[in-house]
C-alpha cells in the first residue's frame, strides 16, 4: 500500500524542518521589514529577507529553492541584531541554503573556478565559500 503525502503534509515538514535547523520559530516574524532594512545587502536580493519569512511560513520550499536571497546573504547578522522579535534570520537563512544543498545542488562548482581565481583569492574566503555554497 503506497503512502502519497498531501501538499499540506509536505509544507508542513519543509516548515519542521527549518525550524530544526535554524533553531527559530518562523511564525514569530511579522513581516515589519526592519532584517531588509538593517541588511547590506538588500540592495542585490530579488526578494527581500521579510519575504522569505512569509514565503517560509508558507511553506513555499520551490519557490525559496529558486531564489537567490539566501546565497546573497552575508550571514553579518545585522538582521538578526536588529530584529524587534529576536529572531535570528541569519541562521534561518543558513538553514535555507542547508535545504538545497542537501538535495545535492551546489551554488557554484569549485572545479568550475579558473586557476587564477583560485591563486588571487585569498584561502580563508576559498574555504568560506565552499562550505557555504557546496555540498
Amino acid at each position: 500500500m503506497a503512502i502519497e503525502l498531501s501538499e499540506k503534509t509536505i509544507k508542513h515538514e519543509f516548515i519542521e524542518k527549518i525550524n530544526e535547523l535554524s533553531g527559530q520559530d518562523i511564525f514569530k516574524c511579522f513581516q515589519c521589514g526592519t532584517c531588509g532594512g538593517a541588511c547590506p545587502m538588500s540592495a542585490q536580493m530579488e526578494t527581500l529577507p521579510r519575504k522569505i519569512m512569509r514565503m517560509l511560513q508558507l511553506g513555499m520550499a520551490e519557490r525559496i529553492s529558486e531564489s537567490e536571497t539566501g546565497w546573497e546573504c552575508a550571514s553579518c547578522h545585522s538582521c538578526s541584531v536588529n530584529c524587534p522579535r529576536g529572531i535570528d534570520l541569519a541562521r534561518v537563512m543558513e538553514a535555507v541554503r542547508l535545504m538545497v544543498l542537501r538535495k545535492n545542488i551546489n551554488k557554484i562548482e569549485p572545479s568550475r573556478l579558473p586557476a587564477e581565481t583560485i591563486r588571487e583569492l585569498p584561502q580563508i574566503a576559498l574555504v568560506s565559500g565552499f562550505r557555504k555554497m557546496t555540498s
